[in-house]
């Protein structure tokens, strides 16, 4: 089990480091295009490395940066993995509010950009390496950039509406272009670039953290509406597994409350290892100690209840398999998802539904209640004990 000595964090990092990934290779001069796709940094907050990531290859390469149709159209790991190592970065360090500098123009016009952009990069010398962290989509070499120019650009006419109405705080341009199903990563990225927020409040925010501002912000928002719906009144089961990943998301019939956990297994050797994190109705203080992933699983669940206009309680148990990379937060959140688009099985009890979800996952779930508390909670209130359950 997770014991406190072993952080999320660091067993990731632990993971991540043994695993090789093979960049692209370019020289000093590139001559393609940009998905559209930015990476802003945040190790020398507040400046940060920004720049844009370009293919080595003219055309459309939107697919590279498009997390949103990878489960739908059937990628599997290493088709991804190969998108990311063809992305090459430039990077340039700027102050987060340096938004007049012409190079943060031209990646807010990338961001914004409806589709794939041609663009040509000089580097101060050959791009080397990879980016493989547990927290954002990896990426292929980087370097600082010295000389950058793109095509003409087209903008998306939703983002550019947001862009240009500066009485508008960012949380409800979020909000507005969920709404018209402008896809996340979309958005996610022009919040990045400071396109987003009333005239004053812009400014670069670096890709990890602007991905979990989304992720809160539209939870925050949905979470206000959910809470005035009636409750569900069975126990529902919605699953679904991807790229060695297994979701089993329980719903209550309760108030909202949430607890998440997931769980690695022989990743590295012989290890079972689980996380979680919960919040109660009053929601969550403190970030999570779970990472990205805790929001962005929240998001997605909120989003579908809001759509039935119904509230509930919500479990989550996930299992990383054998071969199992970590890709970024979108993993979760569009395994989610798909796992709520999906007929749900129904349960009168939350034994019945611990009990079905046993049966598909790989680590007992007597394992999962020990090391939660939500989970624990609920099971207790009814003045059982564990045993009496799982046998």
């Amino acid at each position: 089990m997770a014991n406190m000595k072993t952080t999320k964090n660091a067993y990731l990092e632990k993971l991540t480091r043994q695993i090789q990934m093979k960049s692209v290779k370019v020289g000093k001069n590139l001559e393609g295009s940009t998905p559209p796709s930015v990476f802003i940094g945040r190790w020398s907050y507040p400046k940060v490395y920004a720049g844009p990531m370009m293919a080595n290859q003219v055309g459309d390469t939107a697919i590279m940066d498009s997390p949103e149709s990878w489960i739908g159209q059937h990628k599997n790991q290493e088709d991804i993995i190969n998108y990311r190592m063809s992305l090459v970065r430039g990077k340039q360090l700027i102050k987060i509010d340096d938004l007049d500098n012409p190079f943060v123009e031209k990646l807010q016009d990338i961001s914004l950009a409806s589709k794939a952009i041609n663009s040509e990069a000089t580097f101060g010398k050959r791009p080397t390496g990879a980016l493989l962290t547990e927290d954002s989509m990896p990426h292929g070499p980087s370097a600082v950039i010295e000389k950058f120019d793109i095509d003409a650009v087209r903008w998306d006419k939703q983002l550019e509406k947001s862009y240009y109405d500066t009485d508008l705080k960012a949380s409800e341009a979020v909000l507005n272009l969920h709404n018209k199903n402008v896809p996340f990563t979309a958005m996610q990225k022009a919040f990045s670039v400071g396109a987003f927020g009333t005239k004053y409040k812009r400014k670069l925010v670096p890709t990890r953290w602007s991905i979990t501002a989304c992720d809160t912000s539209l939870a925050d928002q949905f979470l206000k509406e959910v809470k005035n719906f009636e409750k569900i009144d069975t126990y529902r089961v919605y699953e679904f597994g991807s790229l060695n990943n297994y979701y089993a998301i329980i719903l209550t019939p309760t108030e909202w409350q949430y607890e998440w956990y997931e769980a690695f297994i022989k990743l590295i050797g012989k290890e079972e290892l689980i996380f979680s994190d919960y919040e109660t109705n009053g929601g969550k203080k403190e970030y999570s100690r779970v990472g990205g992933c805790y929001y962005t699983a929240k998001m997605a669940v909120l989003d579908s209840l809001l759509k039935e206009k119904k509230q509930s309680g919500l479990i989550i148990l996930r299992e990383a398999y054998e071969g199992y990379v970590p890709l970024g937060v979108f993993n979760v959140r569009e395994n989610i998802k798909e796992a709520m688009k999906k007929p749900y099985k129904e349960f009168e009890t939350l034994k019945e539904a611990l009990l079905y979800c046993g049966t598909k996952l790989k680590i007992p779930i007597k394992k999962y209640v020990k090391q939660g508390t939500l989970l624990n909670e609920m099971l207790h209130t009814k003045q059982t004990t564990l045993d009496q359950y799982f046998k």
